[in-house]
């Protein structure tokens, strides 16, 4: 390939790389999302879950030396706090928004107090594989530089989209989703359910932050979010709570992400940074034109606060 060609394909390639390493994050936590979501309960405490996650992936890795041991830190504290939001929500009138955002609070405000004697430290980064090593183009071995995450979060859409449709599990919390009364009459707890749901909700939210502060950006800072917790909910209704449709929304929310890095790596100097709004310009196209509640609420569950 000459060097003209690399110019053209300059900002795709970027775009490439900087969609797969931006949207990872989204991925999991969007996935977690539509399992809490689907069991009939609204999760808005993630960012403090991601951020919280970040901290714990960093402060383990940095003292064990091991990415994997600060990954299953992540996970056991996003696991934590799904189950105590779980729990609290179960009580007679406790509003899963209100008790979301103040865990939002908690979570962060938490992950900034224990974090930071860990700013400075340096952790191992979890590893990628270079996909692109059979070319000798620096742009094509970065844009195809794929960590393992983001390959086990494309695995796990796969997988979560067939489970709902086609296993017990999946089905009972779709029930339980859709109609609490029908999940009772079945034999079924639905506290339970949405419990356990939010948990696994709470835990893959924890892996996104893990990525963040293990891999991209590959440091733990107190802004090390961008509110990817909070647009992961605006993410899950656009997806239509489907998990193949999250997977290709935050892949999406990914690519817009990475477009102000992508022109700022091919030379351009002027007004770049106004892209880096893209993402949340994006979300609220999204929230408008999901506005109508025809259209929003299709295919969300019953029981989802949301649509009551």
């Amino acid at each position: 390939m000459e060097t003209t060609d690399i110019g053209l394909w300059g900002v795709p390639l970027a775009m490439l790389g900087g969609a797969i390493r931006v949207s990872t994050p989204f991925i999991f936590v969007s996935l977690g999302e539509a399992i809490t979501e689907r069991s009939g309960r609204i999760n808005l405490g993630l960012e403090g879950t991601l951020v919280f996650g970040a901290m714990s992936a960093y402060a383990v890795a940095v003292m064990t030396g091991s990415p994997w041991l600060g990954l299953l830190a992540a996970a056991v504290a996003g696991l934590c706090f799904g189950l105590f939001h779980g729990w609290i929500c179960k009580f007679p009138k406790v509003n899963d928004i209100a008790i979301g955002i103040a865990l939002m609070l908690f979570g962060t405000g938490l992950a900034f107090f224990f974090g930071k004697p860990f700013i400075q430290p340096s952790a191992p980064d979890l590893p990628a594989i270079p996909f692109g090593a059979w070319s000798d183009i620096p742009q094509v071995q970065a844009a195809l530089n794929v960590n393992v995450l983001f390959l086990i979060g494309a695995a796990l859409a796969v997988f979560l989209w067939w489970a709902f449709r086609n296993t017990r599990v999946g089905l009972i919390v779709r029930v339980v989703g859709d109609s609490a009364d029908a999940a009772r009459a079945m034999g079924l707890n639905p506290n339970t359910v949405r419990l356990l749901a939010t948990g696994v909700g709470g835990a893959l939210a924890g892996i996104g932050g893990a990525y963040l502060s293990l891999y991209y950006p590959g440091s733990w800072t107190e802004r090390i979010s961008s509110g990817q917790g909070l647009m992961a909910v605006a993410l899950v209704i656009f997806a239509r709570w489907n998990p193949l449709g999250c997977f290709a929304a935050a892949l999406l929310f990914g690519g817009a992400g990475a477009l102000g890095p992508a022109l700022q790596s091919v030379g351009v100097t002027q007004g770049y940074y106004l892209f880096y709004a893209a993402p949340y310009i994006l979300t609220l196209i999204i929230m408008i034109a999901t506005s109508s509640p025809s259209r929003t609420l299709a295919g969300a569950p019953g029981e989802l606060s949301i649509t009551k």
